[in-house]
């Protein structure tokens, strides 16, 4: 029952959380909103969706393990399973100054926030902290790629987040029936998060596996679901600017806002294994991807592959050591 209950929930995360994230982006469109602020703001909330019901429901069952290593491991996987998977589909390579922004962003983000567990609690003013950081980073982001847009409308391509705006428009979906598949999403979302830690949970203590190991694998995983859906699309349609520009939103949403909230609702005790192995691996493999972007004019096949053996190792050490 408790594996029915994992797997019902990961597909209604995945289901949930595509249906709102076309639902909202059609009724943003509905209202007038540019695809720039669509795609910094309902794209981007919308794929960490998952990600933040599930924290929370976990931190508020007295599951703090699973919320933080929810979003350590989302981290983790983005960068190592979704790229990965993406780079060994095609070979990505173009992408935009922006993303290398974005990716200076994201760095800071898993460095200040792994320095704040340090402390071994992220309370309510931690929390605050990095809601206020998100939304500065979003205001940021918002004039500047609006002001790049402007400036060089008539010979330039769209901007990133323009463009993922575009990636979930969904001509079919207008008026009601965006309502209709923006609440209903939400619904599965939130039955969704339900099942999948109940389920962790007692999978956890029944063979005793650390909730901790179950945050940052099985959870990780499943909440991640909508970015890579998004990822392997734009891999396939050569949008690579997309499919890393997914991975690198998500994460800054995923250690500012999701953790943000979960701590302003309920403070998260940081296990010690969160403090001085995962997080600095975060931080390692958030390097990894930000050197990439910067030095390298490509992402190949074999970088693709070297991602995926490592995360394949990463999650065998877990689960036979820990």
């Amino acid at each position: 029952m408790d594996y029915l209950l994992i797997a019902g929930g990961l597909v209604l995360l995945f289901v949930g959380g595509e249906g709102l994230v076309r639902g909202a982006v059609a009724i943003a469109r509905s209202l007038g909103l540019s695809a720039l602020l669509i795609g910094l703001t309902v794209v981007g909330f919308g794929t960490s969706m998952p990600e933040l019901l599930v924290s929370v429901k976990a931190n508020l069952d007295g599951a703090g393990s699973i919320a933080i290593g929810n979003v350590i491991g989302s981290n983790i996987a983005n960068i190592l399973l979704i790229i990965g998977i993406s780079a060994l589909i095609l070979p990505m390579a173009a992408w935009q100054e922006s993303v290398r922004r974005d990716a200076g962003v994201m760095m800071l983000a898993a460095v200040a926030v792994v320095g704040l567990m340090q402390f071994g609690l992220l309370d309510r003013f931690m929390g605050m902290a990095m809601v206020v950081a998100l939304l500065l980073y979003l205001g940021f982001a918002y004039r500047l790629e609006k002001a790049e847009a402007e400036a060089a409308r008539n010979h330039a391509p769209h901007t990133v987040h323009e463009q993922e705006a575009e990636e979930m428009e969904d001509v079919k979906l207008a008026g009601w029936k965006a309502w209709l598949v923006t609440l209903a999403g939400l619904g599965m979302l939130i039955l969704g998060a339900d099942l999948l830690v109940t389920g962790a949970v007692n999978v956890a203590r029944a063979f005793g596996i650390s909730e901790a190991v179950i945050g940052l694998t099985i959870v990780a995983v499943g909440t991640s679901l909508p970015e890579l859906a998004t990822s392997i699309v734009a891999a396939i349609r050569r949008h690579a600017d997309v499919a890393i520009g997914n991975v690198v939103g998500s994460n800054i949403f995923n250690v500012l806002g999701i953790l943000g909230v979960t701590a302003l609702i309920r403070p998260i005790p940081v296990e010690p294994a969160f403090r001085l192995v995962d997080g600095p691996l975060m931080i390692g493999v958030t390097s990894l991807m930000a050197l990439l972007l910067f030095r390298a004019r490509s992402i190949g096949r074999l970088v693709g592959f070297l991602m995926l053996s490592g995360y394949a190792v990463y999650t065998g050490y877990l689960f036979l050591f820990l």
